[in-house]
């Protein structure tokens, strides 16, 4: 009985990409405009996701401190009080 060839791929989306490029007989190439979007809504949802977690996390003086911190001291603070 003949060997197999197998790849042995340890994930399951490496071995989908694989499967499709099989049968397709094509690989596809993405703009470098479609790449920038993916990204940046990868960050955006990324960096929403951590907002909430943090903000949910804290208690009310330690997010006093990251919002007076975050905006150079300037919360709490009036404008005429120098």
């Amino acid at each position: 009985m003949p060997e197999r060839t197998r790849k042995g791929f340890q994930d399951i989306n490496e071995f989908a990409d694989d499967v499709v490029r099989r049968s397709t007989g094509s690989e596809p190439t993405p703009s470098q405009a479609t790449i920038s979007q993916v990204m940046a809504a990868m960050g955006r949802k990324g960096g929403l996701k951590g907002a909430a977690t943090l903000n949910a996390r804290l208690n009310a003086r330690a997010a006093e401190e990251v919002r007076s911190a975050s905006c150079g001291g300037a919360v709490g603070k009036r404008a005429d009080s120098k």
